[in-house]
């Protein structure tokens, strides 16, 4: 269980520093009913990791995934893919970064968060979990390497559980913050999110990157054992 958890842990980091979904909590614990609104996004976002993984197992289960213990062969093959397909992404990202003294656009949903209420906060948090394709690449790729380990499925749901929480750290700090500092964390905060809104397509090209390495290394690994 330790090797399926260490194997997965920079997966759920890169998902934790994502920008949008830490701009997102931010802005809402900005406004009117910010706290209660953060926490059902919160829990919307843990609900939707959570729903992709346990999915993404229970497929890998029935098509027999682990033969006598060693990997198939094919989740190499779907690592290695998902792993290219990253690197692509990050060159991507790359180039469309701002350049020097260029503003970054905010999404116009963005600026609508005023307005959300409750229902629509946690449809927000779905949205940027279970929805959101860099997310669910990056959680088939965590339950693809949980199943490749070959370990029970109590296992397996504890893994994918420990690896949800860690990839809810980034959207969760916030919150814990404006708890527990009250109106103090709101400078900081801003701060945070103008400086993750700036830099958001040099840190995901990053991730991207660096992410679709240990993918690729992942896979070429298993594809020569």
């Amino acid at each position: 269980m330790g090797q399926a958890f260490g194997d997965v842990l920079p997966l759920a980091v890169a998902i934790a520093i994502f920008p949008v979904p830490i701009i997102t909590v931010v802005l809402m614990l900005g406004s009117g009913r910010g706290q209660v609104r953060a926490l059902a996004f919160v829990l919307a976002w843990f609900a939707g990791l959570t729903a992709i993984g346990a999915v993404v197992l229970v497929l890998t289960g029935a098509a027999h995934g682990s033969d006598a213990g060693e990997p198939a062969t094919w989740a190499d093959v779907l690592l290695l893919g998902l792993g290219l397909f990253l690197a692509v992404l990050a060159m991507r990202q790359w180039r469309s970064r701002p350049r020097a003294g260029e503003e970054t656009p905010m999404p116009a949903w963005m600026r609508t968060l005023d307005d959300f209420t409750v229902a629509k906060a946690c449809g927000a948090g779905i949205a940027l979990s279970a929805l959101n394709p860099k997310n669910v690449l990056l959680v088939v790729a965590a339950a693809t390497e949980i199943d490749a380990v070959g370990i029970p499925a109590g296992r397996q749901i504890v893994v994918l559980l420990a690896f949800v929480l860690v990839a809810s750290v980034g959207v969760l700090a916030p919150l814990v913050l404006s708890v527990a500092v009250g109106a103090r964390s709101r400078a900081w905060l801003d701060e945070l999110r103008g400086w993750l809104a700036r830099h958001n397509a040099a840190i995901m090209s990053v991730l991207f990157l660096v992410i679709g390495a240990k993918l690729v290394g992942d896979a070429l690994a298993g594809l020569s054992g």
